[in-house]
């Protein structure tokens, strides 16, 4: 291992979707990592350690003996630049060089939630990269309300009408966040992350349905009854946001592919009945 690479990756989110899977990529390819997560839990090869968004005590332990970081920003948060940009400061200060922010497809730079954090990122540090993936796949196999509701009831609920997106697997969004935390020079730009083919949820419920061998469906509901639906779950501003999102994708918003898996890993991205496949093996009916 190189002087260059001796410095650790802070990865905040190692528990999550994207952050597990870049803590064991970057195991894997040898460099140091420190997992951080709210209850600082262990994860193979990696050095945990305890991050809170909420709690600025834990900012400066996390950074130490890093030079770049992965941020995923804090679950359910409409407004994380106040929450995310002190750490960035103080990571900055501290002598971090790179980072990589994961963000959305659906939030341009300047916009809302955390497109404020992606437009401050180049003018806090002089290597960055923004990744701004699609819709993930695994929300219709893990721990997600689309995921949950396929289990239970076969049923996914949308107001994304015909809308079409551009499903994305959460392993190559690891794959890319690894090479843009890791290669040389650094992207210092945005990289919109797509699956090879856009689909519907009408799609989504048919392939779901018989990769597991059982009747899926997609039930369409109005914007409203989407926004009520969820805000019994979560608080009404953020409910309306994610309600909002699915009518941009009725009208088209997400309906693209792009080919960036493929120039930044070198491999096509993985398609949506192959990740279906490999991640509800043994639950068909």
């Amino acid at each position: 291992m190189t002087a260059a690479t001796t410095a650790a990756t802070l990865v905040v989110g190692a528990t999550g979707t994207t952050g597990s899977r870049t803590v064991a990529r970057l195991v894997e390819a040898g460099r140091p990592v420190r997992a951080a997560s709210r209850g600082a839990t262990p994860l193979p090869g990696a050095e945990p350690v305890r991050f809170d968004w909420y709690d600025r005590a834990t900012f400066a332990e996390a950074l130490v003996g890093c030079d770049r970081v992965y941020l995923v920003p804090p679950v359910g948060e409409p407004d994380p630049a106040p929450v995310m940009l002190p750490f960035l400061r103080l990571a900055r200060a501290a002598g971090l060089r790179r980072a990589v922010l994961l963000s959305s497809s659906a939030v341009p730079r300047g916009g809302p939630a955390v497109g404020a954090v992606h437009e401050a990122l180049p003018g806090l540090f002089a290597e960055w990269a923004v990744l701004r993936p699609s819709w993930f796949m695994q929300n219709f196999t893990g721990a997600h309300p689309h995921a949950e509701g396929i289990r239970r009831e076969g049923v996914v609920r949308t107001a994304t009408g015909a809308g079409r997106v551009g499903f994305v697997d959460a392993e190559d969004i690891a794959a890319v966040a690894v090479h843009a935390l890791t290669d040389e020079p650094a992207p210092n730009r945005e990289l919109v992350l797509t699956g090879p083919e856009a689909l519907g949820y009408d799609d989504i419920a048919r392939i779901a349905g018989e990769a597991l061998g059982r009747p899926v469906v997609h039930r369409r509901l109005t914007r409203e009854e989407l926004t009520a639906a969820l805000a019994e779950q979560m608080p009404d501003r953020f409910a309306a946001l994610l309600a909002g999102l699915d009518h941009a994708i009725a009208e088209g918003a997400e309906d693209r592919t792009t080919d960036t898996v493929l120039r930044v890993t070198g491999r096509p991205a993985n398609g949506f009945r192959a990740v279906v496949e490999r991640e509800t093996a043994g639950r068909r009916a």
